[in-house]
């Protein structure tokens, strides 16, 4: 399933590429969401629906599953520089188990639909 170029399907991609870096500041921004005294990481819940449907979006314009991972490998460098240091030494994402689930549920979810669309389970035959 090959599909041609298209400047509005080039448009959609490079959309889908740049929400993955908004999404995953606001995921971060909003990470520190508390209930009472007990941390609440809904953020974490949020970035693995948005990276599933950005990875499901992508699906739509290119059928190769190294182009549907575009969104996700900008959520990961967003990721990366809101871990890192800045030059005053803030860091927008603290060191704490909050910061492994927004990981691993950014990650996790999209990496299984990844999987699943370059490894397709084989049909059954009867």
């Amino acid at each position: 399933m090959t599909r041609g170029f298209s400047p509005l399907g080039g448009l959609l991609a490079g959309l889908l590429v740049f929400d993955g870096l908004v999404t995953v500041v606001l995921e971060a921004l909003f990470l520190p969401l508390y209930a009472g005294s007990t941390p609440l990481p809904l953020t974490a819940i949020v970035a693995a629906v948005v990276n599933v449907l950005l990875v499901l979006g992508m699906g739509t314009v290119v059928s190769r599953p190294m182009f549907m991972a575009l969104p996700v490998l900008a959520w990961m460098l967003g990721f990366l520089i809101c871990s890192s240091g800045g030059p005053g030494g803030d860091i927008v994402l603290e060191d704490s188990w909050t910061t492994l689930a927004l990981l691993a549920c950014g990650l996790i979810p999209a990496g299984f639909v990844l999987f699943r669309r370059a490894f397709p389970a084989p049909q059954r035959t009867r």
